[in-house]
């Protein structure tokens, strides 16, 4: 029973993100664009893994933001130090991802 009420709160998350987070919605078209794109281009299990894995964490880290900033938005509109830091981390984690996933893309196509 437990297990199925925490697959359920995270489908309500997913659906959440999807539904009212834009940088989510995009994220998921080039993880739709990428995943083809990636069979298309390589015939290496290993290679396709790590095509579409890196785009996987992506959007796995872009979640993670999301539910920081929402955090962080609950304590309160006030703008604190702490707030911006905190939101400006989840966003180094994004870019961090996003540069790590090209770089994969650029060496396995290159």
């Amino acid at each position: 029973m437990q297990l199925v009420r925490a697959f359920s709160n995270s489908l309500s998350g997913l659906a959440h993100a999807v539904k009212s987070e834009r940088a989510i919605q995009q994220e998921i078209v080039i993880l739709l664009i990428g995943g083809i794109a990636a069979f298309l281009l390589t015939d290496s299990s290993v290679e396709l893994a790590i095509l579409i894995g890196s785009l996987c964490i992506v959007l796995i880290v872009e979640i993670i933001n999301s539910a920081i900033e929402a955090a962080i938005d609950r304590i309160g509109p006030e703008l604190h130090p702490l707030s911006k830091q905190a939101k400006d981390l989840g966003s180094a984690a994004v870019l961090l991802s996003l540069v790590t996933a090209a770089g994969l893309w650029l060496i396995i196509l290159i």
